[in-house]
């Protein structure tokens, strides 16, 4: 019965969000959370301060995700009003007017690299803007991009799903490199197919049959720099494979190479250099920003990470209040429990980078004070359900998480490995991919699991670093059903009420992808 009751929820959620005319996430989710609390106090037995504590944390925690999609959306409104949107625009149709090339450009290469720089759900906060002011149509971009943003997640802000998702294993470091050796070339082979099935959310099979050669040649310009990198390092594979990749496919593009040429004469005017260097100034200060920042042989890094306590105080029974040099806000002993939350001022890409680049560039544009209004004012009405929405997951996610060996995510792990016994390495990505949909992150999904698949390797006679290549793998497959990065990507285009069609659509790639994940694990396991 505990099984059923773990289980329970999550299937209540994804019958509410995807069912015809399916129930919106700012009330499926809560509704949800509501759930999983009663079920954790009249049948888990949990602790009430446990559960009181975990759902003031995820009040706190909640800021990460909704300070993001707050800045993705401020700078998507300043592109749009500022005019640097139609720039850009018109600059990418004079590379290509070939829909394809644009696509695997911005939705593959370029969010490719956002991703190894920064992790957060940036890729598609910055890449889907671009692409609906191409004249892709919203709703299919958000899908195209939840699903191209999967290939480079366990490389992704640095690496961190690797080198920090498994930190609590104690592997020696040339353990955690085979592990990013062999979870690359899964995600190699993965990343010759998931570009097309991305694709095809919104072009024909006729244009992907046509332009065949160049989707491949932009998909492998990413992946082959990237799979060499990862014989060497764990950090770098997905920032660099991308910032490759994105210079080569733009190339690729202007020369026509593996493209159908457009018999439509282009109606994009030629831009001058300097109007297209001024429209990407904000975007290209983006990433400046978020590779020096995250890059911790720069130094940046570990001082936007500081801890080295500035101020702490008491709250009295409530918990006890912490402020870092960097400005890390900590509340810790919640409720005299174990529970704690962070938010890292600094370091998460909201005032850092999307805040300070959107002030800088109001000057830059030369904004009215109207327009300045409009952008921040349509900004706020803009969070409020996304907030709502999020803060039901994190809810749900913290409670599904309670109970040690016994909380709901470690019994439905347990029951998924009991059921596939020496077979596990056939499903083990399925695993990661629950945690990402639980949790909205790669590296939580390692946390939360890697123990749970390094066990089960361990008493099984696996692989143990196969295995846990393979919870990475499936960490960043899942990443096309993460509630948070879905929620994040129709709050930053203005789509509502959608999250459970996506989930519907993005559902059958992602086991697309398992299946390609559990091939790889029988030849590499011989």
């Amino acid at each position: 019965m505990s099984l059923f009751f773990s289980i329970a929820p999550i299937i209540l959620l994804i019958w509410m969000m995807t069912k015809h005319q399916g129930v919106p996430a700012y009330i499926a989710l809560p509704l949800t959370a509501i759930v999983v609390y009663a079920l954790q106090l009249l049948w888990f037995n949990g602790d009430l301060l446990l559960l009181h504590a975990n759902v003031i944390t995820a009040l706190v925690a909640v800021f990460t995700p909704i300070t993001i999609i707050a800045g993705a959306i401020l700078l998507n409104k300043l592109m749009q009003i500022s005019g640097a949107e139609n720039v850009v625009r018109n600059w990418l149709e004079n590379i290509s007017p070939n829909p394809v090339a644009q696509l695997m450009i911005i939705g593959w290469a370029f969010a490719f690299m956002i991703e190894g720089a920064s992790g957060f759900g940036t890729p598609a906060a910055i890449a889907a803007p671009i692409l609906v002011g191409l004249g892709f149509n919203p709703l299919r971009v958000a899908i195209l991009t939840l699903v191209m943003n999967s290939v480079p997640v366990s490389f992704g802000a640095v690496g961190t799903p690797t080198w920090f998702g498994f930190a609590n294993l104690g592997l020696s470091d040339a353990d955690l490199l085979d592990i990013g050796r062999q979870t690359a070339l899964i995600h190699t082979v993965a990343g010759l197919i998931i570009p097309i099935l991305a694709l095809r959310f919104i072009v024909s099979w006729r244009q992907i049959r046509q332009n065949l050669p160049f989707i491949l040649l932009s998909a492998l310009s990413c992946t082959l720099p990237y799979l060499l990198l990862a014989q060497v390092n764990y950090e770098f594979p997905a920032l660099l494979g991308g910032a490759i990749g994105l210079a080569l496919s733009v190339l690729l593009a202007r020369a026509n190479i593996g493209l159908t040429r457009d018999r439509t004469p282009s109606t994009a005017q030629p831009v001058p250099f300097g109007q297209v260097l001024k429209a990407m100034a904000p975007t290209l200060l983006l990433i400046v920003i978020l590779i020096v920042t995250r890059i911790h042989q720069l130094g940046l890094k570990s001082l936007l990470n500081s801890t080295a306590p500035l101020w702490q105080g008491s709250l009295g029974w409530f918990g006890e209040l912490s402020i870092s040099k960097a400005l890390i806000i900590e509340l810790q002993q919640v409720l005299g429990t174990s529970a704690q939350a962070s938010y890292k001022t600094l370091y998460v890409p909201a005032l850092i980078p999307f805040l300070l680049v959107v002030l800088l560039a109001i000057p830059l544009f030369r904004l009215s004070g109207q327009q300045v209004h409009r952008i921040f004012g349509d900004t706020t009405r803009s969070i409020g359900k996304p907030f709502i929405a999020l803060l039901g997951a994190l809810i749900m996610v913290n409670l599904l998480m309670l109970g040690g060996d016994n909380a709901p995510v470690m019994i439905i792990g347990r029951a998924l490995a009991d059921t596939t016994g020496a077979s596990w390495l056939l499903f083990s990505a399925l695993l990661g991919a629950l945690g990402s949909f639980f949790s909205g992150s790669n590296t939580v999904s390692n946390l939360t699991f890697g123990g749970i698949q390094h066990s089960i390797a361990v008493s099984s006679g696996l692989n143990v670093n196969l295995t846990l290549a393979l919870q990475s793998v499936g960490g960043a497959m899942g990443n096309m059903i993460c509630l948070n990065n879905i929620i994040a990507v129709c709050s930053i285009l203005g789509i509502t009420q959608a999250e459970g069609k996506i989930i519907r659509k993005t559902i059958l790639p992602m086991l697309v992808y398992g299946a390609f994940a559990a091939g790889m694990a029988l030849i590499l396991a011989f």
